[in-house]
């Protein structure tokens, strides 16, 4: 268990790089752009290179699972999005929750552009935006839900959209889809941890023992009473990750052979009950 805080995450398939190049051509075709990010971790799930290609293009940032995320702490990203010059709103996209101010968000963030149809006699001309993020972020079951039907393909699993795609969605606007795209690496330990745990990294490419250990540790030390409330557990500040794991192991019964503890199982389950908010909502950063 010692070795688990060696390892680090690191991914970057080469479709990625591809889509950069697809994101920064296509610009030219849209009107703004819609950045989906994870309301639990808006920082860590939201592309650092966007700036720089989407430029003055303008920007709505939907911080989606906002169910599962601290209201409180998604109120402050808005007000820091808003800081920045952009639209911002707390979104969850299976529910469909807050998806209803979406359209007049839309027209107020790009008033400027539908007055520039109607001056050159392009009244009511589509309001093209292409819809970007890193994957498993909610792309696709935005744009169904904003379309009324399954038109884009949906997966829990991150990478599922691998070409742009276009969908009329009503209301006089457009989406372009693109793939999920990340940086070449992660720089900060951090953010991989926390895009790992959310599960915007595959889990295929981490150790899952490893991950639900650092994610055990950060709850201990900012939220200890999700994992004591949800495993039952106590006095759990000062352990580590794989301590904890192993109580959790035994709480659940997850043994193998000889009695020992079923490590693994007991990762995937914790993993996976974040994910899913079962540890009550959580936001791993603030601004």
């Amino acid at each position: 268990m010692a070795d688990f805080q060696k390892q680090t995450v690191q991914w970057f398939p080469g479709h990625m790089a591809k889509t950069r190049r697809l994101i920064t051509e296509s610009l030219k075709n849209v009107d703004g752009a819609v950045e989906i990010v994870d309301a639990r971790i808006p920082y860590s799930s939201s592309n650092p290179e966007l700036d720089a290609i989407i430029k003055n293009k303008p920007r709505i940032v939907l911080l989606n699972k906002c169910d599962i995320a601290q209201k409180e702490a998604t109120n402050i990203w808005i007000e820091y999005y808003k800081s920045k010059g952009m639209y911002a709103l707390p979104v969850d996209c299976r529910t469909g929750k807050g998806l209803s101010a979406f359209i007049p968000t839309t027209k107020q963030a790009l008033s400027f552009v539908i007055d520039k149809n109607k001056n050159k006699g392009m009244a009511g001309k589509p309001l093209k935006l292409m819809v970007v993020g890193i994957p498993n972020t909610g792309k696709s079951s935005f744009i169904n839900r904003m379309a009324g039907n399954v038109k884009a393909k949906v997966a829990d699993k991150a990478g599922v959209t691998r070409t742009q795609q276009w969908f009329d969605v009503g209301n006089g606007i457009e989406f372009l889809d693109t793939p999920g795209v990340l940086w070449p690496k992660f720089d900060d330990t951090e953010v991989g941890d926390k895009l790992a745990f959310t599960g915007a990294v595959k889990d295929e490419v981490t150790d899952i023992e490893t991950l639900s250990c650092r994610l055990l540790e950060v709850l201990a030390r900012t939220k200890p009473e999700a994992i004591e409330t949800r495993y039952k557990l106590s006095g759990i500040n000062d352990l580590q990750g794989w301590e904890i794991l192993e109580l959790i192991g035994k709480k659940r019964g997850f043994l193998i052979k000889g009695g020992e503890i079923d490590f693994e199982r007991a990762a995937v389950t914790v993993c996976d009950e974040f994910r899913g908010g079962k540890l009550g909502n959580i936001t791993l950063e603030l601004p």
